[in-house]
């Protein structure tokens, strides 16, 4: 295969990649809110109503079952998003400047994924896409080039 059938290739299973990446965050997302909200999965329940991290876990168990399922995915993804960095910068950055170093390696990666769907969409496997609300994800235009100067 050459390098442009590859690429051509890899650019129409970008959907389907994309479809995957967000039901496998929003699944991972979920177990994290179900965790802090349940007490499953081998983890203490946060008594409820407890500050911030009750409510993180809420809002992680909801907008991580709408990522997963395709529902509403980009103000979901955009909200949990937001609350991933906000939970980095108020219980993470204050040991230490790297997410290595003060344990907070998943938020920054959570916020980090979540923002990619904001901007990409939901990918296949979508059910908004069954309902008809989203287009399909249009491949990443190609950059504009500037004339002769």
């Amino acid at each position: 295969m050459t390098t442009s059938r590859l690429g051509d290739w890899l650019t129409s299973r970008q959907p389907f990649v994309l479809g995957l990446f967000r039901m496998v965050l929003g699944l991972l997302f979920t177990s994290e809110g179900a965790a802090t909200v349940f007490g499953v999965l081998d983890r203490k329940a946060s008594p409820t109503g407890d500050w911030p991290f009750w409510y993180a876990g809420v809002i992680e168990l909801v907008c991580g079952v709408l990522v997963l399922l395709g529902v509403v995915t980009r103000g979901a993804a955009f909200l949990s998003s937001g609350i991933m960095a906000f939970a980095y910068f108020t219980e993470h950055q204050q040991d230490g400047l790297f997410p290595l170093q003060n344990g907070g390696l998943a938020p920054v990666l959570f916020c980090w994924g979540f923002l990619l769907i904001v901007f990409f969409g939901p990918g296949a496997f979508a059910l908004e896409r069954l309902a008809g609300r989203e287009r399909a994800t249009r491949p990443v235009a190609e950059p504009v080039t500037g004339g002769s100067r």
